[in-house]
């Protein structure tokens, strides 16, 4: 049984992931920053292969983040 809960905690993090990466090409922002927010996917993204729960929390974080308007510093 537990496993079939990782399994859905993994489908519903890859939903969210998809997700996020469609908002961040959406944004109108500069490109330095555009870059900067998928980096950020990225590194959740390679967090999710080792510790799921962690990488579901940063991306809860990231997408909060995206709601309040708090974007990076553009990239340079």
């Amino acid at each position: 049984m537990e496993h079939d809960g990782q399994l859905q905690l993994y489908a519903a993090v890859a939903d969210q992931l998809k997700e996020a990466h469609a908002r961040v090409r959406a944004l109108q922002v500069p490109e330095g920053v555009r870059m900067a927010l998928t980096r950020k996917l990225l590194v959740i993204t390679a967090a999710a292969k080792h510790d799921l729960a962690d990488a579901a929390r940063r991306l809860e974080a990231f997408e909060a983040d995206l709601d309040a308007g708090r974007f990076p510093e553009e990239e340079r």
